[in-house]
């Protein structure tokens, strides 16, 4: 890992590489690549972390612009927005479910609440570390830090998107959680795409139903189930919502005007998070009704693989399928 890393590639000859990689790099490692990247073009780059050794290359290469704060989230996101005042951006990097839970008061605070350009990188989000069980799973994590003032919330659907939106987060001026999995996952992709953060990425053009989905797994889920049900004679539309706020209302609208169903499909509870931020669109500006695919409101206190978990949650291709044909009547 630490070799294909810290070749000593450009901005753009990371994302050449990537691209034509797509099908094997993990995503956490697209991000570690640009991250490392932006770095050597930006001396002023600061990368904090909370003992997550797939950083170890940056130390070695740039140790003036690398500081490890141990396992310990809190004093990570208290330091990164201190260190805004002589260094931007700052990334900070920790396993996601306790940079944002055990450092939401951090997060409030000094990151949102001051507006301080702190970029929070939290791996193995959702259900991707469910092996390690419950205390792992980071399902609430969308839901809550999109409540917070000034925060962007991204969650890239693949290596390529990853690569493009952490250049995209690292120019823009606020707080940014940006949300990845653990393992490489199929592209999404089959053209260079360009990432625009904040603006909904149109996958399958609008039908009867659409499926409106954030995140690796449940981008592919509903590429899948608009496939099936095309071959049912339904037309459906797909959205990848990469970036959750600012939120994309306009394509939402745009991609559901004609459509009969909408379903969302998140690797995240079902309340808080895409799902709820799709219901509130269609509450205010009125639109078809809407299903949502997540982890359902209960403890999940369960041990699994990630594919284990998600199956067992019903973020399936065939339940999308069900849950838009029952829409439909």
């Amino acid at each position: 890992m630490s070799t294909e890393i810290t070749a000593r590639r450009t901005v753009a000859e990371v994302l050449d590489h990537v691209w034509d990689n797509r099908s094997t790099i993990e995503s956490r490692n697209a991000y570690a690549m640009m991250l490392l990247a932006l770095a050597r073009e930006n001396p002023n780059l600061m990368c904090l972390t909370a003992d997550m050794n797939f950083e170890d290359h940056f130390a070695l290469e740039l140790p003036r612009q690398h500081v490890d704060l141990g396992i310990a989230e809190q004093n990570l996101i208290g330091v990164a927005a201190g260190m805004t005042v002589s260094a931007r951006p700052v990334f900070a990097n920790a396993m996601s479910p306790f940079a944002i839970a055990r450092a939401f008061e951090q997060i409030k605070i000094d990151v949102a609440g001051a507006n301080l350009p702190v970029k929070i990188v939290g791996t193995h989000a959702g259900l991707a570390s469910g092996h390690y069980g419950p205390t792992h799973h980071s399902l609430e994590d969308l839901g809550a830090i999109r409540m917070l003032p000034h925060m962007t919330v991204v969650v890239p659907a693949d290596a390529w998107e990853t690569a493009q939106a952490t250049v995209a987060i690292a120019e823009d001026a606020g707080p940014v959680y940006l949300r990845l999995g653990r393992q490489a996952t199929a592209p999404l992709y089959q053209e260079r795409a360009p990432f625009v953060l904040g603006r909904a990425s149109v996958l399958r053009d609008p039908g009867r139903v659409l499926f409106v989905a954030t995140g690796p797994h449940p981008n592919l889920v509903a590429a899948r189930a608009a496939r099936e049900l095309a071959a049912r004679g339904v037309s459906a539309g797909h959205l990848n919502m990469h970036t959750v706020k600012p939120f994309d209302r306009e394509a939402v609208l745009h991609a559901s005007a004609n459509a009969e169903a909408v379903v969302t499909i998140e690797d995240h509870r079902a309340i808080g998070g895409l799902g709820s931020a799709v219901c509130e669109v269609m509450a205010e500006a009125g639109g078809p009704p809407v299903r949502r695919i997540g982890v359902p409101d209960v403890h999940y206190d369960l041990v699994g693989g990630e594919e284990f978990l998600l199956h067992h949650a019903g973020i399936t291709a065939e339940n999308a399928v069900a849950q838009a044909l029952d829409a439909l009547g």
